[in-house]
Formats: C-alpha cells, structure tokens, sequence
C-alpha cells in the first residue's frame, strides 16, 4: 500500500478531470425540490492527510446537506454515548440488496432494521438521540461534530423545508411500521430529528475533516471508529456495497445530494461532491474518482 500522501497536484487534476467526464451518465436527484435545481456539472474534492498534508480542488465552495452521509456520524454519536451493546439492540449489521428506503426489507426482517445506514436503521436511531425534541437532538450532534471535527456545519433551513414539502410517504411508513414493532417511541419525533440531521450542511472541507474522527482521530474509542468503518464498507453504498468493496475496497458513505466519503484508516480521509447520481443513488464521478485514486495508490484494505 502507498500513502494517500504520495498523491501529486498532477494525478489529483488528471483523475479529477476523467472523474467529471463520467458525471454525464448520472441524474440529479428530483425527489427533493432544492436538490433538483443543483449544476450537474459541479465538482469539488478535499483530502486530509493525518501527515498534515491536505490537498482541495474543483467547486469547494459549494455548501450541500449531508443527507444519508451523515448516518455514520449518528451512529457513531450513539456508540460513544451509550456503547456497542445497547445500539445494536436496535439495529443490526447486515447488508441489504434492496433499495436504501426499502419498506419490503423492513417487512421481510421482522421490523427489525436491517443497517444503520439504510432508512430505516438511521430513522431508528435518529429517535434514540438525546435531546429534548428533535432541534435540541439536531443541535446537539452538529456542536458535537463540530467541536470534535473543527468543522462548521450548520443546519439548512431551506433545504429542511424542501424535504419537508415532498413528505416522504415511504420514510413515514417506515417509521410506523418501526413503531408498531417498538423500536422508535415516537414516529413524528423520529423521523422531523432523521429529516434535520440529513440537512446538516458544509463543504467538502467540512466532511473531509468529519473522515478524519474515523481514519486516525483518537477523540474516538477504536472499537466505535472499527465498528463504523466497517458498517461503511459493507453498507455504505446501498446494494451496491459489496461490488465497490471489491473494487475500491475503502469504507464509504454516499448522500443523494452528491456527497460521498471515504475514509483511508489510519492514513486521511477523502470528501468529494457530484450531485449527479447513479441509480442506486450513489455520486458517479465521486465514485470514478475514488476509484482512479485507491487503484493508482494501491489503498485497497483487501
């Protein structure tokens, strides 16, 4: 394996561009008015090295919500509260092949939520965040990421109001169907705290610097940053996890918004943003660039 360090400015751009050429086979995510209106077009990548080293390129000034890339850092928020016992009584650790907000998966596991980073595993444990309702519960895990990643995230209020107006049918079934069984307490509290901590917003910087509590922080017990890293290689790419651990081999975690992270244990992370989406709802040219870069560096874990 070589260091992620080794990286030259000249591969970053050559992979950077071969990545944006690939853009045009993805879409847009429409099920979101705001994220609907994004440039297809935009790019932008950040890498923390834990040397030091840093590298940034492409649209880095563009602020994007989280959305799903933000259930490694609830779970991992969970685990360092209340410990690997008591989370995983409400979720498990199996992956799925069916779509993230698959009610179907749900139904065919006994309501019992399969990952913590499909739906109904992030719904289920959204309702367990401490907090007094679900601003107090949002506000609290962004100053803790915040404080522990020396990021700036905030809370996107017009992005919050954006997914708010669709009403997602299939994230309220869920939650009914987790309630009935007794996994979450309370349905509208589970899912307003999941649609808040997913409009938790920043620039790749900002996640690049969320990657590095997971690669070689030690604010983090090691046994949580194995339990999450793993959960991320297997489950962080949908149904198509398992093909990207053979290829890529990294831990990762995607967002229909463009985001995408990937984490290098014990040497840096990588964030980058492409809102163009393949059709399981993960970025195309962050993928290609991931891709490019763990072959040609040979950061492959297996």
């Amino acid at each position: 394996m070589k260091k992620l360090e080794t990286l030259t400015t000249a591969d970053l751009s050559v992979w950077v561009q071969q990545a944006k050429s690939q853009a045009y086979q993805g879409q847009i995510a429409n099920r979101i008015p705001k994220l609907a209106v994004v440039d297809p077009h935009c790019f932008a990548v950040h890498i923390c090295c834990k040397s030091g080293q840093a590298y940034s390129t492409g649209d880095t000034n563009c602020v994007f919500p989280l959305m799903s890339a933000i259930k490694p850092f609830s779970l991992l928020y969970l685990l360092e509260h209340l410990g690997l016992e008591t989370v995983f009584q409400w979720v498990g650790v199996q992956p799925s092949d069916a779509p993230f907000n698959s009610l179907t998966q749900l139904v065919s596991d006994r309501s019992f939520p399969r990952n913590p980073m499909i739906n109904s595993g992030a719904i289920t444990l959204a309702d367990k965040l401490p907090g007094k309702n679900p601003s107090d519960r949002t506000q609290n895990l962004c100053q803790w990421l915040n404080q522990l990643a020396e990021s700036n995230f905030k809370l996107d209020e017009e992005m919050l109001a954006s997914v708010r107006s669709v009403n997602s049918q299939t994230n309220q079934a869920i939650a009914q169907y987790l309630a009935e069984a007794g996994y979450i307490d309370d349905v509208q509290t589970a899912i307003d705290t999941y649609e808040q901590i997913c409009c938790l917003s920043g620039t790749v910087e900002d996640l690049a610097c969320l990657g590095k509590i997971l690669s070689f922080s030690e604010i983090s017990l090691p046994q949580n940053r194995r339990c999450v890293n793993a959960l991320m290689l297997t489950c962080g790419l949908y149904e198509a996890s398992s093909k990207y651990s053979i290829r890529i081999g990294l831990p990762m975690k995607s967002g229909i918004s463009g985001a995408l992270l990937t984490i290098v244990p014990k040497q840096g992370a990588i964030a980058t943003y492409s809102p163009a989406l393949d059709s399981v709802g993960n970025s195309v040219a962050g993928l290609a660039f991931i891709e490019a870069l763990s072959e040609n560096l040979h950061l492959s874990l297996l």
